[in-house]
Order: C-alpha cells, then structure tokens, then sequence
C-alpha cells in the first residue's frame, strides 16, 4: 500500500496503519488514497472478517489532516477535497465489515472523524480526542459537524466545535463517543477480544445489521421501522439464520458460513 499506510491481513483479521508516526500519523491526500485502497482490498476479500485502523507509534492514532496540504487551497480545493474525504468516511459506513479504531493517544480533527466512522473505538487511557480545527479559524469537513453531534448530542458536541475543546479518554467514555477504555498496554488484548468475538457471530448477519443500523439513522422513524423489517426479513432468510436457530434448538454451537 506504500508508506503512509501498512496494511496486513492474518486469522481472518486486516488491519490498517496509518504510518506517518513524525507527522503523528497525520491525513494527506497520498495516504487517504491507500487508505481507502486498502479497505477495498479487506472488502473484497473474503477471508476478512474484520477490520483494525490504527496508527503507528504510541503517540497518535491520528492528530487530523496536514495543514500544509490544506493551508493554500481556495473554495472550490477545498470543498471537494471535503466531499472526498467524505466519501471514504461514508464508505466505511457503507462497507458491510465490522471496522474497529484501535486508539493510541492523540485522536484529534480528521483523525476523530476517522474514527467515528468505524463501528467500534476502542481507546487506550491515556488518549485525547477533540475537534480543533476552530483553532485554525476552519471547520471539520470530514463528516466532524455531523458525527459528533450524533454520536454525544448538540450541547456537547457544540461546546467542543466551538472552543477546540479536548477531552480525555475518561471523558470520552462518559459521553459515548469511545465503546470502552483500557490501560496502553492492554490495548491490543483489548482488541483481540472483541475481533474473536465477532469471528464467531456470521459475517452476514453483522453486515446486514451495520447496514440497518447506519442507514436507519438517516430516515424517520417509520421509514426505519420499515427498512429494519426488510433486513430482519434478508436475516431470516439466510442460510446462516437457519443454522444458526438449529444449532440453538440442537443446543450446539453454530456453524455461520457467510451465507
């Protein structure tokens, strides 16, 4: 994938670095394009069953996009360069793996919104999380505005827009923006348990839920309600469904196929 991102792939599990440690692993166009390589890759392929972003070195997962690249661009540059990154962020969302941010230290700015386009950010405790970009007189525009919001509410999601407010990992935890957090050195560990237990759940099962869960937030309730019986309907329907009822009916451990 070339050096800004390392990408490797063992026991089902493909795991992305983001390898720009001296620039504290920070967002340019050359590594968001092997970025979103590589989470093709791990779409295609069919022995993943999971997917790990991180960055490399202890120090930041993330510490946002690199102002160099973005100080000189006018209106236009910088609109689309917005829309872009957006659409990789969506396309994380859309892709039908469970995507999980393993969080080492700084998770600031681009690097945030990174992250919150995974399904699951599991932190170390000595991480630090915020949208600074009011700092640099810019707003976030890799989905910042709209994420964080939805994920810890308006009141605080504005307070830390506006101000450039970061918050610690403890904080984080408490208002639901990170699923758990762990001391540095369970990190990995901590992110090992979660993979093995979602290898054991079928991996179509979980891309159908990813589906109703991402896409149902973006309708109105009865739209929904609506859309979620249909994927309930595609659930039952599987082949995986069957087994997996059987099993429990035989009170035995299922076999899931993906299919």
């Amino acid at each position: 994938m070339g050096e800004e991102v390392l990408y490797t792939r063992r026991e089902g599990v493909a795991t992305i670095t983001l390898n720009r440690e001296k620039a504290l692993n920070s967002l340019n166009t050359a590594l968001l394009e092997k970025l979103r390589a590589a989470l093709e890759d791990a779409e295609s392929d069919v022995t993943v069953r999971a997917i790990v972003i991180t960055g490399a070195g202890n120090r930041a997962f993330c510490a946002g996009a690199d102002v160099k690249e973005m100080k000189d661009k006018n209106h236009i540059e910088a609109r689309d360069w917005s829309l872009w990154f957006q659409n990789i962020t969506n396309y994380m969302e859309r892709l039908r793996k469970p995507i999980i941010a393993r969080i080492n230290g700084f998770c600031l700015g681009g690097g945030l919104e990174l992250a919150m386009a995974c399904d699951f950010r599991i932190a170390s405790d000595n991480s630090v999380f915020g949208q600074p970009e009011v700092n640099l007189g810019i707003i976030p525009g890799g989905g910042g505005t709209q994420r964080l919001t939805r994920l810890i509410g308006k009141p605080k999601a504005i307070e830390m827009l506006m101000t450039g407010e970061q918050i610690e990992a403890e904080e984080a935890l408490r208002l639901g923006l990170v699923n758990r957090i762990v001391p540095a050195r369970e990190l990995d560990a901590a992110v090992d348990a979660l993979v093995k237990e979602l290898k054991t759940k079928s991996a179509l099962t979980l891309g159908i839920l990813k589906l109703a869960v991402n896409n149902g937030l973006e309708m109105s309730l009865e739209r929904a309600l609506s859309y979620e019986a249909e994927c309930f309907g595609s659930a039952v329907a599987s082949g995986d469904a069957k087994e997996g009822m059987q099993a429990f009916l035989e009170k035995r451990k299922p076999e899931f196929k993906g299919e």
